[in-house]
C-alpha cells in the first residue's frame, strides 16, 4: 500500500478514568505517565515546558495553536524541560519568528519529551474541570493494549511524592545574570542598594533571578537540603524560598528548613515556597481540584484593593482557616477565592502563591508599579 502523505494517529492518551484518547505523536516516541493538568496561557509554551514546577505532569494547552514562534535559547526558565509530555489541539506547520532556533517538534525530540497533537483538548479540559486533574499515560508504542495503559494510570500517584529533590541545584552556586535592557518593563529598582539574598532551588525559574539582580540583589542558590545553619552563616539579607512542583506535605525536611530560618532573616515564598511557610507556621495546606495554571487569573491585593493579572502554576493551595493569629492573608485568588498571598509581620514573613516575575505573563505584580 502506498504511504500517506499525512501522518496519522500513532499515539494514545489514556485517562484513569478509561477515556482513550487518539492522537499524532511529535517530539520523542515512548512511554510516560504523569498528571494531567491545562494551562490557558496563549504565549510562552517554551517557558512553561522549562518551567521545573511541571514535573511530573502532562501540561495541556487550551489554546489551540502552538508551534508557530518555534524555539530560542533566551526564553529558558531553567537548565531541561521538567514536564512529563506536552498536548496541543493543531501543531504548527511553519515558524514564523525572527528568534526561532528550531522547530518544537525538534527541541522536544532533543530532550527526550512525548508530544501530541490532533486531539480535542477542549472536551479533555472539559473533563478536568469537572472531574479535577487526572492521571494519564502517553504512549506511541503500539504493542502495548488499552488495558495495560490503563492499568498503569491507576496505580500511578502524584500525591505524596517528592518532585522537589528530581529539579534542584546539586550544590550552591551565584547568580549575576540581570534581565535584559531590552526585555526589562521596569528598571526603576536597577543601581539600586546591593542585598545578599540566598535562594532555596525547590525548581526555581531564571526570570525570578533575574529580577531580583535587576533590583540590586547578590544571590547564592542552594539546593532544597541546604542546612539552615549554613544558611544563616553568611548572614544574608533576606531569604528566599522558590517555586517548585508536587505536594509540599511531601517534602517535611524543607518545611523544618523553613522553620529554622523563620525569625532569624527576613524571608519571601513564592508557590511552593508560599506553601511551605504556610506550613512552617502551622498551617495546612491541600490539594485542589485541578489548579491553577495559565497567565491570566485575577488576584486581589487586600491591602490595597488592587487588581494584578497574574501568572500561576499549581496544583496546591494554603488552607487560611488552618493559620495561626498574626498571620495575615494579604491576597486572594478572585476565580475562587483561595488564598494567593501570606505576611507575617512579626516574623519578616511575605509570600504569594503566583509567579511575580510573570514569564510567560502580564507584568502587573512587578514592585515598582505598585
Amino acid at each position: 500500500m502506498a504511504e500517506r502523505p499525512w501522518k496519522v494517529a500513532d499515539a494514545r492518551l489514556v485517562l484513569e478514568d478509561g477515556s482513550i484518547w487518539k492522537a499524532k505523536s511529535f517530539g520523542a516516541s515512548g512511554t510516560q505517565v504523569g498528571e494531567v493538568v491545562f494551562n490557558t496561557s496563549l504565549t510562552g509554551y517554551q517557558e512553561i515546558l522549562t518551567d521545573p514546577s511541571y514535573a511530573g505532569q502532562f501540561v495541556l494547552m487550551t489554546n489551540p495553536h502552538i508551534g508557530n514562534t518555534g524555539v530560542n535559547f533566551d526564553d529558558e526558565e531553567s537548565r531541561q524541560c521538567f514536564l512529563a509530555g506536552l498536548v496541543i489541539r493543531s501543531l504548527s506547520i511553519t515558524t514564523s519568528n525572527w528568534r526561532c532556533a528550531e522547530t518544537l517538534g525538534d527541541y522536544l525530540a532533543e530532550r527526550n519529551i512525548m508530544g501530541i497533537y490532533d486531539v480535542d483538548t477542549r472536551a479533555i479540559t472539559r473533563r478536568l474541570r469537572q472531574d479535577g486533574s487526572l492521571i494519564g499515560v502517553l504512549s506511541t508504542e503500539q504493542s502495548r493494549s488499552d488495558e495495560e495503559l490503563l492499568e498503569m494510570s491507576r496505580s500511578w500517584n502524584i500525591v505524596g511524592i517528592d518532585l522537589i529533590s528530581g529539579v534542584t541545584c546539586n550544590a550552591p552556586y551565584e547568580w549575576v545574570d540581570k534581565t535584559k535592557s531590552d526585555w526589562d518593563f521596569n528598571s526603576n529598582g536597577r543601581d539600586q542598594e546591593t542585598y545578599r539574598v540566598v535562594a532555596y532551588d525547590f525548581g526555581i525559574k531564571h526570570n525570578i533571578l533575574r529580577r531580583l539582580a535587576s533590583y540590586g540583589c547578590k544571590i547564592t542558590v542552594v539546593p532544597s537540603t541546604w542546612p539552615a545553619a549554613e544558611t544563616l552563616k553568611v548572614k544574608p539579607d533576606g531569604v528566599l524560598f522558590s517555586n517548585g512542583p508536587g505536594d509540599p506535605s511531601a517534602v517535611p525536611y524543607a518545611v523544618e528548613t523553613v522553620k529554622e530560618i523563620l525569625g532569624k532573616v527576613p524571608v519571601f515564598g513564592i508557590c511552593m515556597g508560599h506553601q511551605l511557610l504556610g506550613q512552617a507556621l502551622g498551617g495546612k495546606t491541600f490539594k485542589m481540584k485541578f489548579g491553577h495554571h495559565g497567565g491570566n487569573h485575577p488576584v486581589c491585593n487586600l491591602r490595597n484593593g488592587r487588581v494584578e493579572i497574574s501568572a500561576q502554576n499549581h496544583n496546591y493551595a494554603v488552607d487560611p482557616a488552618s493559620l495561626p493569629e498574626g498571620v495575615e492573608v494579604t491576597h486572594v485568588n478572585l476565580n475562587d477565592g483561595s488564598c494567593a498571598g501570606l505576611a507575617y509581620p512579626a516574623l519578616n514573613v511575605m509570600s504569594l502563591q503566583y509567579h511575580p516575575e510573570a514569564s510567560p505573563g502580564p507584568h502587573d505584580s512587578d514592585c515598582g508599579k505598585n
